[in-house]
């Protein structure tokens, strides 16, 4: 059964960083694009980042960009996601998906190109 599990998130004060990471069980990551995505209360899930199935490109999103590093560790089965300096702004329920995409080197941060999602993990940036 394949299976995303996120994990790494919590409470954080304004300016402060959290690694999350996505592991993945039942399946190995290293044919998968992976993504990251975000939906805070009340609004739609949109995307974060995202890394290509060989580690060769990446994407963020424009509020992420410069403070948010995604990472992927395929002898882990793991992908990270490093968020420094974090906002208000950057609460939400985080949630990584995969999608089968061999020997592509592109991502997309388009919520509805990935077949498989994790159950998400709270980040709440607050003093």
């Amino acid at each position: 059964q394949l299976q995303l599990v996120e994990s790494g998130g919590g409470l954080v004060q304004p300016g402060g960083s959290l690694r999350l990471s996505c592991a993945a069980s039942g399946f190995t990551l290293n044919n998968y694009r992976i993504g990251w995505f975000r939906q805070a209360p009340g609004k739609e899930r949109k995307g974060v980042s995202c890394i290509s199935s060989s580690g060769g490109s990446t994407n963020y999103e424009d509020s992420a960009e410069g403070r948010f590093t995604i990472s992927r560790d395929n002898a882990k089965n793991t992908v990270y996601l490093q968020m420094n300096s974090l906002k208000s702004e950057d609460t939400a329920v985080y949630y990584c998906a995969a999608q089968y995409a061999p020997l592509r080197n592109w991502c997309t941060v388009v919520a509805n190109s990935y077949d498989y999602w994790g159950q998400g993990t709270q980040v709440t940036v607050s003093s």
